[in-house]
């Protein structure tokens, strides 16, 4: 294990699993081969080799001969079907594979009940039953492996997850806060990568925005250091979600591009919520909805709740753009309605009250405010979200400091969305207020930012209510499209700065000789003979060039 640790630390985890399976073939004895196996299709599945690493686990269960051997064999087992397909079983399966190793294993116990909490959180309603969140949550507040008097992060982790579920917010913070925080300071723990994600959850469920950027950052850069493609495809998609609620929607398309690519190159999947929120904020109906629908389709035919609730969500955000108030709460409400998914219902409530009080729902709004408080912390994030939401549900000059609290609020964030729609709502109440002169200073901002992002519907919104307080702005042109996939523009864009055959290919994992033939084809739909010609014919970053879903 020591010398696989070595070809990993110079090769990557493919390194590591090509030395373990040599090692494995060379062993005789059945235990101690069928141990070397099992690491190595782990580190297969690490590596985004999934066909390969399911041939070991079969080969590794004729050897395993002890309960733990073949309680490793059947999380395996799972671990892969997961990636490959989340859905309604994973959840039972991994579960299952948790009680199965309860008393065997504690570490590796805890481990396999994050798998299940994972899984039965994509799964959400779909999920079978008993791998439903609050099942799984209260099988692991019970288990022997939450009994360890002194807990790791990892422990403490599994411990707020479920007692989240369990008990609510405020009981499960202390938990959450403290694993956060023991792995933001030991960037190198042994779990990290493994359990990156939910280390990330964990961040967004306490708002805290900067550091699950950090940890998102720190999950790609260590994903990619190590070759493993699996959970870089993963951090892809967290990525992109970063950069969306960052308002950076051209690098979140970048991730999205990557993600893609690796993606297919590997048969793992990129969750969809980054791309239907990015939709969503860039504002273009005409792309969106068919991404949002497309999504919400797969998730019922995949038993993927989570992605049920994300269409909805985005939806929302896509439809409040384009002022388009009942179709935003109807979408809003059918978010809202998902049983057990923590990590969206925070996000989806504001939708909810900025639309059904324009949709004059006002007790629909109230409610939604009410359980909004319930989900929100004492961070600027959720505070400034509070204040907005409140201020929308409060008559006469009372609802002015609210306003000017959540934009002094979101201005402290990394959020630059949010704050831009602080701005857009308080100048729409100016307008109403009679107070032309300073609805236009909160509507321009708004316009400003909005149209900086690229968050056309928002800007569009923005646009028009200035115009109505007395400000002219001419519409703008719609953007030339360049007729380009989105892997063709983002192979187009690496072309143009100079970057070789190869070098693209080894960024995006494919050939050199597949980027040739890609770049055959853009010269044709962009009308030229040369890469040479790829800086006149591609527009600059920012001037209109767009990396969207294909």
């Amino acid at each position: 294990m020591q010398a696989a640790g070595r070809a990993e630390a110079r090769g990557g985890l493919s390194a590591a699993a090509g030395l373990l399976q040599r090692a494995a073939a060379l062993t005789e004895r059945p235990g101690k081969r069928a141990d070397r196996v099992l690491a190595a299709a782990s580190e297969h599945l690490q590596a985004g080799s999934l066909q390969t690493a399911a041939r070991l686990v079969a080969e590794a269960e004729a050897d395993a001969g002890t309960d733990l051997q073949q309680a490793l064999v059947a999380r395996l087992r799972g671990q892969i079907g997961w990636a490959a397909s989340p859905g309604r079983s994973a959840s039972v399966h991994l579960l299952r594979v948790a009680t199965q190793l309860d008393g065997l294993d504690a570490g590796l116990a805890r481990e396999t009940y994050l798998d299940a909490w994972a899984a039965s959180l994509v799964a959400g309603r779909f999920a079978e039953p008993g791998g439903h969140l609050p099942e799984v949550s209260r099988a692991t507040l019970q288990s022997r492996a939450m009994a360890e008097p002194s807990p790791g992060p990892a422990h403490l982790l599994l411990r707020g997850l479920a007692t989240l579920i369990d008990d609510g917010p405020a009981a499960a913070a202390p938990s959450l806060r403290q694993a956060v925080d023991a792995f933001v300071h030991d960037p190198d723990h042994g779990w990290f990568q493994k359990g990156a994600n939910l280390v990330a959850t964990a961040a967004v469920l306490l708002w805290d925005f900067e550091t699950f950027a950090l940890l998102s950052s720190r999950w790609t850069e260590h994903a990619r250091a190590s070759g493993a493609l699996a959970p870089l495809v993963g951090s892809l998609g967290v990525q992109e979600l970063v950069n969306t609620w960052r308002g950076d929607l051209k690098a979140a398309a970048a991730a999205r591009d990557e993600g893609e690519t690796i993606a297919e190159a590997t048969g793992t999947r990129l969750f969809p919520l980054g791309a239907a929120l990015l939709a969503a904020y860039r504002g273009r109906a005409d792309e969106a909805m068919p991404l949002i629908k497309a999504t919400a389709a797969a998730a019922v035919e995949r038993g993927e709740g989570i992605s049920s609730q994300a269409a909805h969500w985005t939806e929302s955000v896509l439809r409040n753009g384009l002022g388009q108030y009942a179709e935003a709460a109807a979408a809003a409400e059918q978010a809202v309605d998902e049983t057990h998914l923590p990590q969206i219902t925070g996000w989806v409530l504001p939708e909810l009250v900025e639309a059904a009080v324009r949709a004059g729902k006002r007790d629909v709004a109230e409610q939604a405010l009410r359980r909004l408080t319930e989900h929100a912390g004492d961070s600027d994030w959720p505070v400034g979200i509070e204040l907005r939401c409140r201020a929308l549900l409060t008559d006469g000059t009372e609802a002015e400091p609210l306003y000017a609290g959540a934009i002094e609020r979101l201005d402290r964030t990394p959020l630059r969305p949010e704050a831009a729609r602080a701005r857009l709502l308080y100048g729409e109440w100016l307008r109403r207020e009679q107070r032309p002169t300073d609805a236009r200073d909160q509507l321009r901002a708004a316009h400003e930012g909005f149209s900086a992002m690229g968050a056309e519907a928002f800007a569009e919104r923005a646009r028009r209510e200035l115009a109505a307080a007395g400000e002219k702005l001419r519409k703008p042109e719609s953007q030339a499209a360049t007729g380009l996939t989105s892997q063709e523009q983002h192979i187009a864009r690496l072309a143009r700065d100079g970057r070789t055959n190869p070098e693209i290919g080894a960024e995006l994992f494919i050939s050199a000789r597949t980027v040739e033939w890609h770049l055959r084809k853009i010269y044709i739909k962009l009308g030229i003979t040369s890469r040479r010609a790829l800086r006149e014919a591609l527009p600059p970053l920012g001037d209109g060039f767009s990396a969207g879903p294909r």
